[in-house]
């Protein structure tokens, strides 16, 4: 019972953190939409019954009983409508910056998230900050302050590299080269398996080391991108049958894996969300109907044709499409709670 008391703070975070990636897409949306005036009734966070809501001039803004995703429901979007202000009344380019800009938004949240965290932490570099007591590199002589420059003459200019190196090795010796006192050394030695990391390491760490403006900024477009081409390959794989359906994590499971890290420290935290941000904005690219990459690949179809898709075709194609989506929500709901993923 402590534990589950003591635990309310982090879930509480953990709720507001998936909140923010709803509320940060929708709004993304919501000012396009009023940018090309088009007239938006709701603004929802969650799905279901209705819990809040606060009736503004000519919006409704909502909270709904299932923190499952969240809505802006555009005057036209599902029916024919003559409304000036109605979505489907918009040119095309006017539809596609509305449909893409809440994955967009997503996408700025995390580098924004990121350079957050390159700011407060900084940037590790190959310089040694701390040895193993009796692990391979103090045995081989290296010592804290070892400037590190190449890794079997591969140059080292960054902490990332002298990582991978190490764990390309697969265990085999390696030699490693340093400068101390302006001079250069060169050791060898021979990197040992670590069974709960599962990589190879040599037993030291690297400095940690403040970094301006710029390069927080930096960092957070290159986290981006690296978080970026991670999740391209899982998809890859999980389209391909190389990982399985249960590698897949619902809300319920969102919200565990948040609740650890926020117990962990609010960094960590800030790390995983806009990780998550990110996962968010490239899922909603999808071309799949009722998504928003759905909209885009029809919206571009007719810039390109010149043709005007049938309304009424559109909203059927996207009802089905949002009815397989509320399917498969429930599907890995169900899973989360049957057969939880593991962390």
């Amino acid at each position: 019972m402590h534990s589950i008391i003591a635990n309310i703070p982090y879930f509480i975070m953990a709720i507001l953190a998936f909140s923010l990636l709803v509320i940060i897409h929708e709004l993304g949306h919501f000012m396009m939409c009023k940018l090309n005036g088009v007239k938006v009734s709701e603004f929802s966070l969650g799905m279901g019954p209705k819990l809040f809501g606060i009736k503004g001039k000519e919006t409704e803004y909502l909270i709904k009983a299932f923190p499952v995703g969240g809505y802006v429901k555009m005057e036209g979007e599902e029916e024919s409508s003559d409304d000036p202000r109605s979505f489907t009344n918009k040119t095309p380019v006017q539809r596609l910056s509305i449909v893409s800009a809440g994955a967009i938004m997503n996408i700025v949240l995390a580098v924004v998230l990121f350079a957050i965290v390159g700011a407060t932490i900084g940037k590790i570099v190959p310089v040694i900050g701390d040895i193993v007591p009796n692990g391979a590199a103090m045995k081989a002589g290296m010592q804290v302050g070892d400037k590190i420059t190449k890794v079997n003459k591969v140059g080292i200019d960054k902490w990332e590299q002298f990582i991978n190196e190490v764990g390309v090795s697969k265990g085999e010796n390696i030699s490693i080269e340093i400068v101390r006192n302006s001079k250069v050394k060169t050791f060898s030695l021979k990197p040992i398996k670590n069974v709960q990391e599962k990589r190879f390491m040599v037993g030291i760490g690297g400095t940690q080391e403040k970094i301006n403006f710029g390069e927080s900024v930096s960092y957070g477009f290159t986290q981006t991108i690296s978080t970026s081409k991670l999740i391209f390959k899982f998809f890859g794989s999980l389209f391909h049958g190389k990982v399985s359906v249960n590698d897949v994590g619902g809300p319920i499971s969102i919200i565990r894996i948040s609740t650890m890290a926020a117990q962990t420290g609010i960094v960590n935290l800030m790390m995983l969300t806009a990780m998550l941000s990110v996962q968010l904005g490239i899922f909603n690219i999808i071309p799949f109907p009722a998504l928003d990459g759905g909209w885009i690949f029809m919206l571009l179809f007719e810039i390109i044709s010149g043709k005007k898709l049938d309304d009424s075709k559109v909203g059927t194609i996207n009802y089905i499409g949002f009815m397989f989506l509320m399917a498969f929500m429930v599907f890995i709901v169900i899973k989360d709670i049957v057969s939880p993923m593991k962390f």
